[in-house]
């Protein structure tokens, strides 16, 4: 496989195609992933050369499916993937490994292998990390700009439902971003029951 070649090809496609309003879907989130699942692929001790380059493939081609769809966005990276990677020398066999951590990452998350925990864990990387106000406003708006939710509707509680149905997989993410994904749950709750106070 020609990941170099790949790698550029899935970048320059990204940064033309998705639409501008991606607000936290962005390029800039794609990169985020790559180093995120390369630092947990690292902690969690995946040396193999191979795992470590279908992990970054799938990675680089996890949110592809946004040029074309918001709905369902991973089926659509999928078909992106299964249609431009054998241009770059991946067998049908590193596809179906590749597709399977993209699949992977829909919410709620499933991952049946250990590459697909670590890229599960690395998209979602920000719940437990500095920056995490930041970068939820983000998606705050995607959504409101995507019709996805209402101006009038309550974000703060929104957050505190994820946080409270989303888990970490890996061991590294456990110990390394669970505690700090609980302080940020913690907050959120007692903002809004200072909200909701008489």
């Amino acid at each position: 496989m020609n990941l170099a070649q790949a790698e550029s090809f899935i970048i320059d496609l990204l940064a033309q195609q998705l639409p501008s309003n991606l607000h936290y879907h962005g390029l800039h989130h794609t990169r985020d992933v790559v180093n995120a699942s390369a630092w947990l692929a690292a902690a969690e001790g995946i040396t193999d050369g191979e795992s470590l380059n279908l992990l970054k493939t799938a990675a680089l081609f996890h949110d592809s499916g946004y040029m074309y769809t918001y709905l369902n966005h991973e089926e659509a990276g999928c078909e992106i993937a299964t249609q431009c990677l054998p241009a770059f020398d991946y067998t049908p066999e590193q596809i179906a490994v590749i597709c399977g951590m993209i699949r992977a990452t829909k919410v709620p998350q499933k991952p049946q292998t250990h590459l697909e925990e670590i890229l599960c864990d690395a998209d979602l990387d920000y719940l437990g990390r500095a920056g995490f106000e930041s970068i939820s406003e983000t998606l705050h708006q995607e959504l409101l700009a995507w019709h996805f939710i209402q101006p009038e509707e309550d974000w703060g509680k929104k957050q505190i439902d994820f946080l409270k149905q989303h888990q970490y997989w890996t061991q590294t993410a456990l110990a390394q971003r669970q505690p700090a994904k609980q302080v940020q749950l913690d907050k959120l709750i007692q903002q809004q029951s200072t909200l909701t106070e008489p």
